[in-house]
């Protein structure tokens, strides 16, 4: 079968087989204890994450000197540059490289500083503060580039060969989507033929972020099952110079605009079999697994952006006057800076808890990662939008023509900009939502079994009486628990004061979520992985109940300051939860449904009359991505000269 058949074949993919490959990637055991799936079934397990975590003394004293010298650095850097050039200039890398920031969670005896997750997050905080385009370079790198993938399944000798490199400074990048596949991998179309001492390449990687700059790639390609070979989407470490890999594009975005991100085309490209990254058919599992530490980076980000709009927020409104009283003390802005402040403090309390939780390596964090990537990348589009309205016109205002009308530079359109692509990468929302909502009803489908399969309808009548008797034995234990709690006693919690209430909450918020799961699953049986709106409020509740319990947590162990802002971040949060409980019932979900397959199919394009689409025919929506040898010039270029790196 030729290249480009492969390629058709991926159109082709059944809605069953594009589940069934995304089953077979996820981790299908729990052996470590998870807050995050037990809040999901009801269950409020503060245990888990109270008392705050809290690191090594040495260890974060070796962390907070790493910070010192990296904030002295990154004083010096004007984050203008980037914008007005679209590049981070080579120097500055070779700067970064040099504090050991392409090697911070790299073991020390691979030539990394050893640091933990916490200590990275922060470092991606403050670098993303320069500008956002550094953060996702360090990030990219990092969290799904080289390093992490072999940290988890490599062998000593991947680790040996390549780990040093990448700390001292040689870019990585992470290579999967292609032009015609997203999230839905089982179309991947890349492929890596076996042949002698190792595999052949070919295919088209798209959205490669690090990629022109790269010196190693993480690349997934499927396997084709023949002798010898169990097939399936597979990881290789390839050589970024390599024979036959062609960047043929650097895109461009709306924001993070030194980002190096391109279209990477390999074409018969020889890889080593010492390099594939654990055994064949496991890319996707690796990714995943990578993925639950590697998430992180974007709350990590989140947060940035948070503290930046709180101070700006803060400095503006206290000087702008309007109708004798500054901005700040108007209640229409009052409230709105309210909400960035509570907001950010609830942002870093989920980044620090989640931290904590991966360096522990004692709790199973894929939930809490998904929900912190989630909800933080949601929020931080919130609080930069608050922003742009709390500056006004000088908010939609660039920096630079701030600047040439002797204003103060602030960039917060530039911010908007930036925060936005956090709610796509790594996992669109919509695909966070599914992720959680699949994780979060893991012990109903163990329970009902058969019953939640979507051909339930066609089996056996004695196979489907078994799993009803199996489901109601599970049912029979579980659902007692969730008529009452601690959250009903007046006295629970009483060792966070005035933030006790909020805990109670949580506690009954949590069993009701889990009740409403079980209503679900009666209502809609086999048919509620079809009902993805009501699915994500469930996770979007849960996601509210985990930040507010982070922040509870985290303002317990501070100061009254912090239990202010805790505080009044519940109270906003709980009303964000009574919406989303009520719209789980009462909700257009069926209307909208209904409307979007009539407008697909054309019925209200009238409506569409009167503009003019200068988009059209320029192009196709997607382009041709049918993989073979490169026409275009290769526009791969690199941060670091090979005697550097």
């Amino acid at each position: 079968m030729s290249v480009t058949e492969r390629s058709e074949q991926s159109n082709t993919v059944t809605e069953e087989q594009a589940r069934a490959v995304a089953e077979e990637a996820r981790e299908s055991s729990w052996d470590k204890p998870s807050f995050g799936k037990e809040l999901f079934l009801g269950r409020f397990r503060l245990d888990l994450i109270h008392p705050h975590p809290t690191p090594e003394p040495e260890a974060e004293a070796t962390a907070r000197a790493f910070l010192t010298r990296l904030r002295e650095f990154c004083a010096r850097l004007d984050g203008a540059v980037i914008e007005r050039d679209a590049r981070i200039p080579d120097e500055w890398v070779e700067g970064f490289a040099a504090l050991g920031c392409f090697g911070i969670k790299i073991p020390v005896e691979y030539g990394g500083l050893g640091l933990s997750q916490v200590a990275y997050n922060r470092a991606l905080m403050l670098a993303g503060s320069v500008h956002p385009s550094i953060g996702a370079l360090l990030s990219a790198h990092q969290s799904i580039g080289v390093p992490e993938p072999l940290k988890l399944a490599g062998t000593e000798e991947q680790k040996r060969e390549f780990l040093p490199r990448c700390a001292k400074g040689a870019v990585s990048a992470f290579l999967l989507t292609e032009p015609d596949v997203g999230s839905d991998p089982a179309r991947m179309a890349s492929t890596a033929i076996p042949a002698e001492d190792g595999y052949v390449l070919d295919g088209v990687k798209l959205w490669t972020t690090n990629g022109v700059v790269a010196e190693l790639l993480v690349v997934m390609a499927r396997v084709p099952e023949s002798d010898g070979h169990r097939g399936g989407i597979s990881a290789f470490v390839v050589e970024a110079d390599s024979p036959g890999i062609t960047v043929e594009r650097r895109n461009s975005f709306m924001g993070l605009r030194g980002i190096e991100n391109g279209v990477t085309r390999l074409h018969r490209v020889h890889v080593p079999a010492r390099n594939l990254i654990g055994r064949e058919g496991e890319g996707l599992k690796i990714a995943l697994t990578t993925l639950n530490a590697g998430r992180l980076a974007i709350p990590a980000a989140c947060a940035a952006a948070g503290k930046w709009a709180l101070k700006i927020a803060r400095e503006w409104s206290a000087e702008r006057v309007q109708w004798g009283r500054p901005v700040g003390r108007h209640a229409a802005v009052a409230g709105k800076v309210s909400f960035v402040a509570a907001t950010t403090f609830a942002l870093e309390s989920v980044l620090e808890l989640s931290g904590r939780l991966a360096d522990q390596g004692r709790h199973d964090i894929r939930i809490e990662a998904a929900l912190a990537k989630l909800w933080a990348s949601e929020q931080a589009a919130l609080i930069a939008d608050e922003l742009v309205q709390i500056r006004g016109g000088r908010g939609y205002e660039t920096a630079e023509s701030l600047a040439a009308r002797g204003e103060r530079a602030v960039p917060a359109e530039q911010l908007v900009r930036d925060v936005r692509i956090n709610r796509i990468f790594e996992g669109s929302s919509e695909i966070m939502r599914l992720l959680v909502a699949r994780e979060a009803v893991d012990a109903h489908l163990a329970a009902v079994g058969d019953l939640a399969d979507p051909r339930a309808a066609q089996m056996p009548l004695g196979r489907k009486a078994r799993a009803a008797a199996k489901a109601s034995g599970f049912y029979a234990r579980w659902l007692p628990r969730l008529v009452t709690g601690r959250g009903r006693l007046p006295a629970a919690f009483r060792e966070f004061g005035p933030l006790a209430t909020h805990l109670r909450y949580v506690e009954r918020a949590s069993r009701k979520l889990a009740r409403s799961t079980f209503y679900g699953m009666a209502r809609w049986q086999a048919g509620l992985e079809k009902r993805q709106c009501f699915l994500g409020r469930l996770v979007d509740i849960g996601a509210e109940l985990f930040a507010m319990s982070a922040a509870c947590v985290r303002a317990e162990a501070l100061d009254e300051s912090a239990r202010e802002l805790a505080d009044v971040f519940c109270r906003q949060a709980r009303l964000r939860v009574a919406r989303l409980f009520d719209s789980l019932w009462a909700n257009t979900d069926d209307a909208d449904s209904q409307l979007a397959a009539a407008t697909l199919e054309g019925r209200y394009s009238w409506l569409e009359a009167g503009v003019l689409d200068q988009s059209e025919g320029t192009g196709p929506w997607i382009a041709d991505w049918r993989a073979g040898a490169s026409s275009e010039r290769n526009v791969a270029r690199r941060y670091l000269s090979p005697s550097r790196a």
